[in-house]
């Protein structure tokens, strides 16, 4: 595939067919992301490849919970533990159950045990080269080195006509799928990965255009343009 086509059209998948997926093209997919930038080339990610079916079912039964609390928390209108909520509005929200019982959610969530591959992606703390670690907010740097390749996993998916997505749902249970997969400190849980022969394969994404995002000079500076004089 043509790299702006492929930028421009892998969008999240989570519906996948039947149909598995070979280990020498998810060792391909692995094989390209690995040339991920990561700060000083630390390359600080470790993968694990998940499938074992007993494994599978736990994992699914760990990313219920928070889906339905990620679910309740849209309903009430918040976006689901942004750094600035409230707690407050949060716990309230979470205590009307206002998402759908366990019993009754769907798609994916329901069915993470049957996708076709499963990678499980960690990070080694002590490669991570967190800038802002000693920042009174919330820290974003360290995930540069880790997230980029998280990000080719699935551009390398789409080259090889494959769909996916990129879910951070079972870092709410990490303690309980570090013990589960063998991972122990300074490993933390990235992402897990999901990926499969899409039911629908994305071919024209909907994003807010360049000028809605980009100014000139300042933050609230004039809207970036090709055509401003």
């Amino acid at each position: 595939m043509d790299l702006i086509d492929t930028l421009r059209s892998t969008g999240a998948v989570r519906d996948f067919t039947d149909e598995p997926v070979d280990d020498a093209v998810v060792a391909r997919i692995l094989d390209t992301a690995r040339f991920a930038p990561s700060g000083a080339n630390a390359q600080a990610w470790r993968v694990v490849v998940v499938k074992d079916p007993a494994v599978r079912t736990r994992l699914r039964d760990l990313y219920l919970p928070p889906w339905v609390d990620y679910l309740a928390l849209r309903a009430a209108g918040l976006r689901p533990w942004s750094p600035v909520n409230d707690r407050g509005e949060e716990a309230a929200a979470l205590a009307t159950g206002t998402g759908p019982a366990g019993e009754s959610v769907g798609g994916m969530a329901a069915h993470l045990d049957e996708v076709p591959v499963l990678l499980a992606v960690f990070a080694d703390l002590s490669q991570l080269a967190a800038v802002d670690r000693d920042l009174d907010r919330y820290s974003l740097a360290g995930g540069a080195s880790v997230y980029p390749f998280a990000w080719s996993i699935l551009l390398a998916a789409r080259a090889e006509g494959l769909g996916g997505v990129l879910t951070t749902m079972l870092i709410r249970a990490e303690d309980e799928v570090k013990e589960l997969l063998g991972a122990q400190d300074p490993l933390v849980l990235a992402a897990v990965i999901a990926l499969g022969h899409p039911v629908h394969q994305p071919r024209r994404l909907t994003r807010q255009p360049l000028e809605s995002f980009t100014t000139v000079d300042r933050v609230g500076g004039a809207p970036f343009s090709p055509d401003a004089s």
